[in-house]
């Protein structure tokens, strides 16, 4: 990703900081200008209590005026700052957040979880300070353009002196800027790969603890330490180095200014309240050395926004706007192809699942059964092919139809909503409470739901479940959303032998109008579909009923060690 569309974020959001941001640049516009004018009116303040002028006396409320209105642009500025940084972190994280949900699972494929987090929360943050960074550096030209010319008018001797030792400060800030910005990726980088691993940890913190590996975990949490360390100290060496330069050049550039407008003080060409205007001047445009803090930011800024860049150049899923075709949900795979970074999961898959059929898919890990469900209901398109639902493409079906046709459960499924209600009846637009309770029933969720203290109405807070109660959960709130498509991927495996007949009983029962794919690692799940697809390698070895499977025994090892 190019350092252009980094940019470009910052600029959008930028535009997303509200009237805070255009608050802050008046104020620094206005404080800058004020800056101009406090020399000069230093300078006559002087003059006139020396007695080297004699028109001078109305410069002493003016010079106050200006230390007040100085005082007051600061306060502004400090306020409108961190106002519009919240509201372009407010902007940013919404587009992110946004972002990825809107690629949903292809999204997780490319990142990792932990790495999802910083860069939503941590590298937001970052970005969002870019504008005000931008905003406050470009104020410090002012006043360094601004004495020159002033200088100028002064002395020309003066200014030139000025600008020689800008040059200097200039290019001290330009190799800072360069640098920090490859140090900042690095550190960046680092701190998103500790925040991966330990998600990672944290989702399988009970293993670690009844395994007693929790000092190799530290160890393996933070790995990339060393890295981080590295990047950050290599930062620190930038701003100290860039640091010590400018306290060289800055000290070097107001004494030369001093010393050149003294020799003029001795020539005459100057007075005293000349000479101290100019060298608050010096002082004033010398200040153009503070822009290397707002540099380190802005540096930090636009990495930080490289890495948002990268998430928000994954495409999301394109919906149409074609309703599905009149159907049972027939399924149809034409040589469906799909890779992760660069390793097939599926390799030309031609299927074909009838309307109302309930389809087992079975293979040993690997084979590519979570990927053939994953592109069976869109969660993610394939790379090449297409998978067409009553003979119209997914890619072609609207978003609203398409997730009302499909109802998906999973083997860990994560529960949404206020109460158990809603988590079952979760995605639906008009949740209907006569549906969502037959919905559980099927599930076999019914009556441990209405035991909870407050049956469906329990909120999810107060109502702890076990692995199959949270898997019964996630099986009704399939039931109730799937109207042709109903997707099963290991979503019983938690559940104990009785509970899963029952549950399969239904699904050959009242389910039995709509089309059933289920990934099965069970003999018994298998042995009840109508059909069986048998996935080796990420392509089809066999499929037809389980009975004509059963004579294989490779067939047969497929399910050995499953109950």
């Amino acid at each position: 990703m190019s350092s252009r569309a980094a940019d470009a974020l910052i600029s959008t959001a930028a535009r997303h900081s509200g009237r805070w941001l255009w608050l802050l640049a008046a104020t620094a516009l206005a404080g800058s200008v004020a800056e101009l004018f406090l020399p000069m009116a230093l300078g006559r303040t002087l003059d006139a209590l020396t007695g080297a002028t004699s028109d001078g006396h109305g410069w002493l409320p003016a010079t106050v005026l200006l230390v007040v209105f100085l005082v007051a642009c600061d306060a502004l500025g400090v306020l409108s700052s961190g106002a519009s940084g919240a509201h372009a972190a407010l902007w940013l994280r919404r587009r992110v957040v946004g972002h990825i949900l809107a690629v949903g699972a292809a999204m997780t494929r490319r990142f990792t979880t932990g790495d999802l987090v910083t860069r939503a929360g941590v590298n937001v943050e970052e970005a969002a300070r870019a504008p005000e960074a931008v905003v406050t550096a470009a104020s410090l030209v002012i006043p360094s353009a601004g004495s020159v010319v002033a200088l100028a008018l002064i002395d020309p001797w003066l200014a030139v002196t000025l600008v020689v030792g800008l040059l200097a400060i200039v290019g001290v800030v330009r190799a800072f800027m360069r640098k920090t910005t490859a140090a900042a990726g690095g550190y960046q980088q680092a701190q998103g790969e500790i925040a991966a691993r330990l998600v990672g940890a944290l989702s399988g913190a009970s293993t670690i603890t009844a395994a007693g590996t929790q000092e190799q975990e530290v160890r393996r949490v933070l790995m990339p330490l060393p890295r981080l360390r590295s990047h950050g100290l290599a930062l620190w060496r930038l701003h100290a180095r860039a640091g010590v330069q400018a306290a060289v050049v800055i000290p070097l550039l107001e004494t030369a200014v001093l010393a050149v407008g003294g020799l003029r003080l001795a020539s005459g060409a100057l007075t005293v309240g000349e000479l101290l205007a100019g060298a608050r001047y010096a002082v004033l445009g010398a200040g153009l050395g503070s822009a290397i803090g707002y540099a380190g930011r802005l540096a930090r800024a636009r990495s930080a926004a490289h890495r948002l860049e990268r998430l928000l150049a994954e495409r999301p899923l394109a919906y149409g706007s074609r309703p599905p075709a009149g159907g049972r949900g027939r399924l149809e795979f034409r040589r469906v192809t799909v890779r992760a970074n660069g390793t097939p999961l599926l390799s030309d898959i031609d299927l074909v699942v009838p309307g109302g059929c309930c389809v087992a898919v079975v293979g040993r890990s690997g084979s590519g059964k979570s990927s053939l469900a994953a592109v069976a209901g869109r969660l993610v398109d394939p790379d090449w092919g297409s998978v067409l639902l009553d003979g119209v493409p997914l890619t072609e079906i609207g978003r609203d139809q398409l997730r009302r046709a499909v109802g998906y459960a999973f083997e860990r499924p994560v529960l949404l909503g206020a109460t158990v209600g809603d988590a079952v009846a979760f995605g639906q637009r008009w949740p209907d409470s006569a549906r969502v309770q037959a919905a559980a029933q099927d599930a076999c969720a019914d009556v441990f739901i209405r035991r909870l203290p407050r049956g469906y109405a329990t909120p999810m807070t107060e109502a702890p479940m076990s692995g199959g109660q949270a898997q019964r959960v996630g099986l009704a709130r399939a039931f109730a959303q799937a109207e042709r498509l109903l997707i099963l991927d290991d979503a019983m495996s938690s559940l104990d032998t009785l509970t899963e007949r029952q549950v399969s009983r239904a699904l050959t029962g009242r389910l039995a109008d709509r089309t059933r794919l289920v990934v099965a690692h069970r003999v018994a799940t298998a042995a009840r579909a109508d059909q069986v697809v048998w996935l080796e390698n990420g392509r089809v070895r066999a499929h037809g009923t389980h009975e004509s499977l059963w004579a294989d025994p490779d067939y047969r090892a497929v399910f050995q060690g499953a109950s």
